[in-house]
């Protein structure tokens, strides 16, 4: 029995595809619309199974027509408390439910380009079980990216979790990923606890993986925050930016390691 945050499934027309794209939401409003067209566009319907994973949205931004315009497959709706870890835990263990060979996550605020999911299926094909997008390799497109963001990723985050994991990571902030089935359901990650509520997952398996020798790579993608407009995040100035780089030691330390594991 594999532990999930409380939630309920809103919305499941039935597994049609070997692999599906997670999307996290919380009030995303035009952006998660946005996003679907450009997935729309991109057929990516036919590659895999859509399915959101909501936060508690009250803004309307995920009414059934537009789900039904943009062939979105689930909606689970998180219900108990936590944020993006919870979400992802409860679309993780629905896509194993459902028998999914791997998923790809793409964040809900328009800021990735979804280009790149098929690239980051082809590379699930190919045996990679860990494919993590990244703006900063050749090829990767990095605009608008507050200079204070930038700088944290660069010159903390990424080499702090490339020096504990033996992997050189350069964009472990993004939530743009891919994982097979292997590596989500491996008992030596462990991943379904209720110590990943918040923002911790995304660390812990950039740290965790490369660990326990499972094949991890970088792909270039485009990530764009908006110009002129306020940029959207759930991470709250200071208090947030502390609460990730508590997270960031923690992970680093091996302290989110189950029990009994080295």
């Amino acid at each position: 029995m594999r532990f999930a945050p409380e939630h309920v499934v809103e919305r499941w027309t039935g597994r049609t595809r070997d692999w599906c794209v997670v999307i996290p939401v919380i009030n995303e409003g035009e952006r998660i619309g946005r996003l679907l067209a450009r997935m729309s566009a991109l057929n990516i319907a036919d590659l895999a199974d859509i399915v959101i994973v909501d936060g508690g949205s009250t803004d309307g931004s995920l009414a059934p027509e537009r789900l039904d315009a943009h062939r979105v497959a689930g909606l689970i709706r998180k219900t108990g408390p936590g944020k993006l870890s919870a979400q992802l835990l409860c679309a993780y263990a629905f896509a194993l439910d459902q028998g999914y060979r791997g998923v790809v996550t793409i964040d809900g605020n328009d800021k990735d380009d979804p280009d790149a999911i098929p690239d980051f299926i082809d590379a699930l094909e190919e045996g990679w079980d860990f494919v993590q997008a990244s703006r900063y390799v050749p090829g990767g497109v990095a605009e608008n990216t507050p200079w204070l963001r930038d700088l944290a990723i660069r010159l903390i985050h990424a080499p702090a979790l490339s020096l504990a994991s033996g992997f050189r990571w350069t964009d472990t902030t993004q939530g743009f990923r891919a994982y097979s089935r292997r590596l989500l359901e491996d008992p030596r990650l462990a991943i379904f606890r209720p110590e990943f509520r918040d923002y911790e997952l995304l660390a812990y398996l950039n740290y965790r993986a490369p660990r326990l020798g499972f094949r991890c790579v970088e792909r270039p993608t485009a990530r764009r925050y908006p110009r002129g407009e306020k940029t959207p995040s759930k991470i709250r100035p200071f208090r947030g930016e502390y609460a990730l780089l508590k997270t960031l030691l923690d992970v680093c330390l091996g302290r989110f390691n189950p029990p009994r594991v080295s």
